[in-house]
Formats: structure tokens, sequence, C-alpha cells
């Protein structure tokens, strides 16, 4: 296929764009780097990442421009590369971080997106539902929605830190943060899952069964196509309800810093995992563990189960819930997406501004042009 010929192009373009941005990030740290996750990673690191994407954005485009495929997307990438050199580079000289109240995510952007699509993308094309090209349908709407969750993270995580802070002022468990305070970590962290889980499930089935609610989910249901970057094509309103309904119980009830962390490091691993395009069985585990087939099939535009399997971590919740639904042993979905497709306008502007206008069809909706 044409998207197959030119991989070596699109990953050269996106090899030599995430240079070009991490280059900025070490000139404009304060204004471009998550404080957060600046702990998470040492300079050598990052200079050595920048190195290797400066060189294979290079060689992967200079490749395709002599294969003479794709050119267009290879000068992209190798014309990006040149300017991140002039730019200073591996070797650029990283400012001093002055304080600033907010900042944009763009290395968790860069460095996210470089190792998930180096562990799932080969991983999918060994063990995938259906076979299909990293450049699928619908994958440049995906990978905005990936940009703008990750970038305005900080964003994101101010508004739901007020939001919980606020209403754990005003509900305040002393005997029960004192026992939950008490127990080990690990046993924290189980308990946080469950609690966290439930309270996403909740408002997860009012996004399904509240019309206006409906509207901002539908983005996420949108998705024609099931693979490790389709889970994030969610609606900004609902990332930050979602945080905000998931996060408020555990800062309520007390749990420690290392619990919590733990479980977003769950969520984002399980998140990606959930809507991967693997045919993995994993048996029992099914009852135990939100798996791929488990979730494609909440995903599977079937009427049978557009109330089901509404859990992201634990099927036990949606057992509690009455909402458990195991597909068919060995069966996957035949087709996914929300049932009327033409109620979903294409592409990452159009669907942000969706429903917050007055109930419509469209066009150019979800998958229209697919054979």
């Amino acid at each position: 296929m044409r998207s197959d010929k030119s991989w070596l192009a699109h990953i050269s373009a996106g090899l030599g764009l995430s240079a070009l941005v991490g280059v900025l990030c070490f000139h404009f740290p304060q204004l471009l780097t998550s404080r957060e996750f600046r702990a998470a990673y040492t300079e050598d690191f990052a200079r050595n990442l920048l190195l290797i994407g400066l060189i294979a954005a290079f060689v992967l485009g200079t490749v395709s421009i002599l294969r003479n495929r794709s050119r267009g997307v290879a000068l992209l990438g190798v014309g990006s590369a040149a300017i991140a050199v002039l730019l200073g580079g591996a070797t650029v000289h990283f400012n001093r971080i002055e304080s600033t109240p907010y900042s944009l995510g763009l290395d968790w952007f860069v460095i996210s997106l470089f190792f998930s699509a180096l562990v799932f993308i080969p991983i999918e094309r060994m063990l995938a539902v259906r076979p299909m090209s990293p450049l699928r349908h619908g994958w440049r709407t995906d990978l905005a929605y990936f940009f703008m969750s990750h970038v305005l993270v900080q964003f994101v995580l101010i508004a739901v830190t007020a939001s919980t802070s606020t209403v754990a002022a005003f509900a305040a468990f002393p005997a029960l943060k004192a026992a939950i305070q008490s127990l080990p970590v690990w046993a924290q962290f189980l308990i946080a899952v469950f609690v966290a889980d439930l309270a996403q499930a909740l408002l997860h089935r009012a996004y399904h069964n509240v019309p206006r609610l409906w509207r901002f989910h539908a983005v996420h249901h949108s998705s024609r196509r099931m693979d490790w970057l389709a889970g994030s094509r969610i609606h900004v309103v609902e990332i930050l309800m979602t945080r905000s309904a998931v996060l408020l119980p555990l800062v309520v009830l007390g749990f420690s810093a290392q619990a919590i962390n733990a479980y977003v490091i769950l969520v984002g691993v399980q998140a990606v995992l959930a809507h991967a395009n693997l045919r993995i069985n994993f048996g029992w585990l099914e009852y135990v563990l939100v798996t791929p087939r488990y979730h494609h099939w909440h995903h599977a535009r079937q009427a049978e189960y557009i109330d089901v399997n509404y859990a992201i971590h634990l099927p036990l919740v949606d057992m509690l819930m009455g909402t458990f639904k195991r597909a068919p042993r060995g069966e996957w979905p035949a087709e996914y997406g929300v049932m009327k497709l033409e109620t979903v306008p294409e592409g990452f502007w159009a669907q942000t501004l969706m429903p917050l206008g007055p109930k419509r069809t469209y066009s150019e909706y979800v998958g229209h042009d697919e054979g």
C-alpha cells in the first residue's frame, strides 16, 4: 500500500520535527517543558535521544528521497532536522530554568510519542487483530489528540488540582484518611485502583446515557480503527471531567502521593494497551483485568454492546454495576465506531467544536470515504 511505501519518509518527518521541538525545549525549558516530567529524566538522556532522532531523520529521509517515495514528507524530515542542527543540535546550550506559573509539556509529548511508537508499532505488526498500516485512515486526527493531551498536561493538572483541592477542603474524613494512610503503599495502590475505576466507570456510564455528555464522549467512540493511538481521541472537556472525577475521591480519602503516582502510571499504560490492535488471548485474566479484547467490544458498533464494559481497569467494577459482558470466546468486533456515523465529523477541530454547537449531521463524517 502507498502508506507502507512512505513509512521511512513519515518516520523521518516525525523524528525531524521532534528533534526541532527538542532543541527548542533546550532553549526555552521554562516555557516548553513540564516541571513535573523534567524530574523523570536527565539532561544527558535528553541529549542522547535528540542525537538519535537527528541521525535517524537524516538517514531515513535521505533514503526515501533517493528511492523517490513521499519526497515531500521526507524533505520535511530532513529540513526540520537541518534547522534543529543550525539551532544547536544535540550540543545546544541549556538555558537556566526560570520559574513560571505554567508551561507546555512538549518534552512529555516527544518522549511519550517516541517510546509508545517504538514499542507498540512493532508489536501490533506481529500480533494484529486486523493487519493495518500505522498510517491508517484518521491517524493524523488521533496524533493531534495525542499532541494536545500531552502539551496541555500542565493546564489540565492545574484545573484538576484546583477542583479536587477545593472539594477536598469541604469533605475531610479524618478517621478514614488515617486508616488508609496507615496501610502500606501497595495496599493503598490496589484500593486506589478500585476506587478510581468505580468513579470513572460511573461517569463513563453517564457519558453514554446523558445526551449532552454523550456528545463529548462520542468523539472518543468515533474511531473506526482501533490501535495504540486511537485511545488518544478524547475531547478536552471530557479529559477535564474525567480526571477531576477520578482524582477527587483519591484526594478526599487521603491516598499517599506514591499510591496516586503509581495509579497514574497504570492509567497511562492500560489506556494505550486497552485500545491496542493486539489479538493476544488473555484467557481467565479477562475476568481480572481490562484487556484489549474486553475494551474493543465496548467500542463495537453493535447494539448489544452499547451499554456494557465501562471499567477501565477491573471487570469486577462492571460486575458490581451489572454491566459486565464477555464476548464470545476468540471473537472480535466486526466494526468500530458510533452507531450514527454521520453525527460526528472528520478532523480534530471539527470534532472539538461539534459538542459545543447544535446537533446536526455531517457530509464529511468519520470514515465516510473509507471503502
